[in-house]
């Protein structure tokens, strides 16, 4: 069986071949300029090397409920020129072939929980901390989702007496993604996160709005387990302060697996959005359906 993949975020798309094991065995990165030129690229991509059915996780607000009029559009995003666009649509129009759609940290969410960090668990939450903010929450073997997916990235977390910092994000100022995503880090401090790998006092000030972001999800969800990704998280001192703080903010209320179990690193780093896409192409044939969210 050979799948197709579309990780399509605000920078860049990549496209890959695989196939049902998750494997990814070609790929192709495209720079995101207009949806115009971009779509159309990622159309000859698979053109020229045809698949069976394809997965496509896409930067958002996307709307993923098939009961709407928006389903398969990128809806009010931020990224210039992207507001509106039918994207599920187009690629439906050029390619006659099976194509689930969902969100891009949903995607990551999926490859983690069939090969990653989470492979033996029933229920997730996965979170991504970089440019932005996002999260996943897959209950046996479906992602959460009503009216629209998730936005568990802007929650409202308790902004610390010691951190002056108004936040980043344009619409909620301080919330989880205001707070703790890469830019936010940026500003704060006057340097990108890999240039503070050696400040402690940023990194437990991190740690404490992650932590929060996991008692939380926790309380909301119970999930088996946590996963966290994305460019912050490559720094892995992190997670000892992220479990140290979780502990102390949920102060023994409820009971959940064993720290070092409960809230894990991702495990297929890179590679997981694009396993995830896969895997739900091959889930989608599985189904005799046409089209999946």
């Amino acid at each position: 069986m050979r799948l197709g993949a579309i990780e399509a975020g605000g920078t860049k798309f990549v496209c890959g071949i695989g196939d049902e094991t998750g494997q990814v065995s070609e790929q192709l990165r495209i720079p995101t300029t207009t949806p115009a030129v971009t779509l159309a690229a990622v159309v000859d991509f698979f053109q020229e090397h045809p698949v069976d059915a394809i997965g496509i996780g896409s930067f958002g607000p996307i709307g993923v409920n098939p009961q709407h009029r928006d389903f398969g559009y990128i809806t009010q995003t931020p990224k210039a020129g992207w507001e509106n666009v039918n994207f599920l649509g187009y690629m439906r129009t050029h390619l006659n072939i099976p194509i689930y759609w969902t969100t891009d940290v949903n995607v990551a969410a999926y490859g983690e929980y069939r090969l990653g960090a989470a492979k033996n668990v029933e229920n997730l939450v996965y979170f991504t901390v970089g440019t932005g903010i996002g999260a996943g929450v897959i209950y046996q073997g479906h992602f959460l989702q009503g009216f629209n997916h998730l936005e568990a990235g802007h929650i409202f977390v308790n902004h610390r007496p010691d951190d002056d910092f108004a936040g980043v994000c344009p619409y909620h100022g301080d919330c989880l993604e205001g707070l703790a995503s890469g830019p936010a880090l940026e500003q704060r401090f006057g340097q990108p996160a890999q240039a503070l790998a050696a400040n402690p006092v940023v990194w437990e000030l991190e740690a404490d709005y992650i932590a929060q972001a996991c008692v939380n999800y926790t309380l909301s969800y119970s999930p088996d387990r946590i996963v966290i990704g994305g460019g912050v998280m490559h720094q892995e001192q992190l997670f000892p302060l992220i479990r140290q703080a979780f502990k102390s903010q949920l102060a023994g209320y409820t009971t959940t697996p064993e720290l070092n179990s409960y809230i894990q690193r991702i495990a297929l780093n890179d590679d997981a959005g694009l396993t995830g896409c896969l895997l739900l192409a091959k889930d989608l044939i599985d189904s005799g359906q046409t089209v999946g969210a």
